[in-house]
């Protein structure tokens, strides 16, 4: 009923608060399905916004909420079918946005889940990977917090040098 990557986005959302792989996981669903601008953006956006607001980055957090705000404004239904309480999901956002605004130090938001069964399928994900529903952000872990910074990119290195390589051989 929900794609493995949404489940996947909600277990790291809800459990290890691992924003960045929110992102990652999403987005290469997002990718895979061809949809632009719907709510698979709203939602990557909004993992995006908090782990600026996580690391101090006040400006890029504000722009991701506001963007994603304005994309799932218009996906009520669309939502709805995902297991979230619209109207819910709206508020707990509105409600970032404006400690975003006054610089309010990060805490954690949970996203307001309506469906038992999606609950239950994110649970059994966060206790298998050996996390902790709600539980509060780490901001000791380095990894975490700065997850850009500091994982291992040789593999994306590698592909944009084949493709660079690729594109080259074309052109001559």
């Amino acid at each position: 009923m929900y794609p493995e990557a949404y489940i996947e986005y909600l277990a790291y959302f809800h459990g290890s608060r691992d924003f960045f792989e929110c992102h990652e996981v999403l987005e290469e669903h997002w990718k895979d399905e061809g949809q632009h601008n719907g709510v698979w953006v709203g939602l990557i956006q909004i993992a995006v916004s908090l782990y600026h607001q996580r690391r101090g980055n006040y400006n890029g957090a504000l722009r991701m909420m506001k963007s994603a705000i304005d994309k799932l404004t218009v996906h009520k239904e669309e939502i709805e079918r995902l297991g979230l309480k619209y109207e819910a999901l709206l508020e707990v956002l509105g409600k970032r946005l404006d400690e975003i605004e006054r610089f309010v130090p990060f805490r954690d938001v949970d996203l307001p889940l309506a469906d038992p069964l999606l609950i239950n399928l994110c649970s059994e994900r966060i206790e298998k990977e050996g996390s902790v529903w709600g539980r509060e952000s780490n901001m000791d872990d380095e990894l975490i917090v700065h997850k850009h910074k500091l994982r291992d990119r040789s593999e994306v290195i590698r592909e944009r040098e084949a493709q660079k390589k690729l594109r080259l051989k074309k052109n001559s």
